[in-house]
């Protein structure tokens, strides 16, 4: 299966490949009451569709570019909101790590002096 499979897969690509641009005849495209049908139409209904995109592309750009400007104001004030916040948070927050603290400070102090009496053992041989 596994050295058939990208056959397969080339054969599908090409079926749809010649689809798409031999097979216009369900195609059809409308302007201003007249009708488009065929490979133009088809041709016509992509390249204005095409631009469409491209046109909603750079409105969004253009929106998303003015509202940065607009809001840029708020958002600094509501970053430093949101660091206060977490901040206070943070306060409140520390004396309830204490007993968490207690043991992790417990293990550090046991490996540093496992740590100095093997640097020491070392050192004397």
């Amino acid at each position: 299966m596994k050295k058939i499979a990208p056959y397969i897969i080339l054969i599908l690509c090409a079926l749809l490949l010649w689809d798409l641009l031999f097979t216009f005849s369900d195609a059809s495209f409308h302007i201003d009451g007249e009708e488009f049908d065929g490979p133009i139409g088809a041709m016509l209904g992509i390249l204005l569709g095409g631009g469409g995109m491209l046109i909603g592309l750079l409105v969004a750009i253009v929106v998303g570019a003015v509202l940065a400007v607009v809001f840029a104001g708020v958002g600094i004030v509501v970053i430093v909101a949101l660091a206060i916040a977490c901040f206070a948070v943070a306060a409140a927050i520390v004396p309830f790590l204490l007993p968490l603290l207690l043991p992790l400070a417990l293990v550090w102090y046991l490996v540093s002096r496992s740590r100095r009496n093997r640097v020491v053992n070392q050192q004397a041989i």
